[in-house]
């Protein structure tokens, strides 16, 4: 069995949205397909944005890891956020959520991030107990929002 991680072209993104999708529904999250087709486009356009790869397993797409930067002076220049992390139901239990994150810790590091941060829902018990055992940590402030009303 062979799992490969393949940088996103235009021509993925009817697939990445339909994964997006199934993954937002997991949570209840709205989605925009249009809007997001067209937010795919403007982020593989720009690669100082990110980069997302299409997870294949056995050449059949299983998933994708999308990987957004920034600049961060605390902790001491360029850091990766891992935005997203999925995996297709028909794909899960062979070790795939596994292989994704090692993946982004190891490009994270030839890309010499400071830091690869995430966030977890907290029903997810099973991606929690993935991440601590690669060797995350819980950090000890609270994440927090504000939408601009505008947008």
């Amino acid at each position: 069995m062979k799992t490969e991680f393949k940088a996103i072209e235009t021509k993925d993104i009817s697939t990445l949205v339909k994964f997006m999708t199934d993954f937002y529904a997991i949570d209840g999250y709205p989605i925009n397909n249009k809007v997001t087709e067209n937010n795919f486009k403007t982020f593989i356009s720009n690669p100082n944005l990110g980069q997302c790869f299409l997870i294949l397993h056995n050449n059949q797409p299983a998933g994708y890891v999308l990987l957004n930067y920034l600049f961060s002076f605390e902790f001491g220049g360029l850091i990766a956020f891992l935005d997203e992390l999925y995996i297709d139901a028909n794909f899960q239990g062979k070790g795939l959520g596994k292989l994704a994150v090692t993946f982004a810790q190891e490009f994270a590091q030839k890309k010499d991030f400071k830091i690869l941060y995430l966030e977890v829902e907290l029903h997810n018990e099973r991606a929690i107990e993935l991440y601590k055992k690669l060797d995350f940590k819980t950090h000890h402030r609270n994440l927090m929002i504000w939408k601009n009303p505008n947008a």
